[in-house]
Order: structure tokens, then sequence, then C-alpha cells
């Protein structure tokens, strides 16, 4: 099973209760992956104590932390893809490390910083 990362897109229309979002989870969780989201991409989207689906969903994801690697690693990405959004650098570097597809509503964001970071990684349109 090839693990997945989640951006900040799913997170907000999960928040929204977008039906396909919510089954395709629903299904990654019963094939037992637990989508990893970079603690940034939470940061993006949180706005409120009442987005209870937004943290309906999280808890079924694993919130991955940016360590001082991981952001130093996120901003060389950003510079190499001549990109400025950081929660699509830490997607694309935990995706990277991870040898994970990613879940994303930015497809063009998302390509360029994984093609920055050498990575292989399948996209999926959200």
């Amino acid at each position: 099973m090839t693990p997945v990362v989640y951006d900040a897109g799913v997170l907000v229309a999960a928040d929204r209760n977008a039906r396909r979002v919510w089954a395709d989870h629903k299904v990654r969780l019963e094939e037992g992956i637990v989508p990893a989201v970079p603690a940034p991409a939470v940061a993006q989207v949180s706005r409120s104590p009442s987005q209870v689906q937004l943290r309906r969903l999280l808890r079924g994801c694993e919130v991955v932390t940016l360590t001082e690697q991981r952001a130093h690693a996120a901003g060389q990405l950003l510079g190499r893809a001549g990109s400025a959004d950081v929660a699509d650098a830490a997607v694309a570097q935990i995706a990277a490390e991870l040898l994970a597809d990613v879940v994303t509503s930015d497809r063009p964001d998302i390509r360029r910083l994984l093609d920055a970071a050498g990575s292989f990684s399948r996209i999926i349109d959200l």
C-alpha cells in the first residue's frame, strides 16, 4: 500500500463536507492507509475550533511535524522550484520522504515541488 499525503485543499474540502473526500478517506482508512498531513497545511486552513469536520478528518490522519530538518528541506524545495507556499513545500517534502502519493487541489504547484525534490510521487487530484 502506498502512503498518501493530504494538502490543504483536501482539508478545506473535508471541512466543507465534500462527499468524495470523505468516501476516499474512508476507503484509505479501511485499507490501513493513514494519511499524513503536514502541520503547516493544518495551520493554513485552521481558523476556528468550530471546524468540526476538519478536526474529524484529522483524527484519522497523522499530522506530521515540521522539524528543523524538514523546514530546511522544504525551504530548499521552494528555492529550486521558484515557489513561495510553505505548506505546499511541506507536502512535497514529506511525500518525497515517505515515498507517498499526494492528494491535492493544486496539481501544478505540487508537481513543480515534487519535481524539484526529485520525487516520482503520484498526484491524485481532489
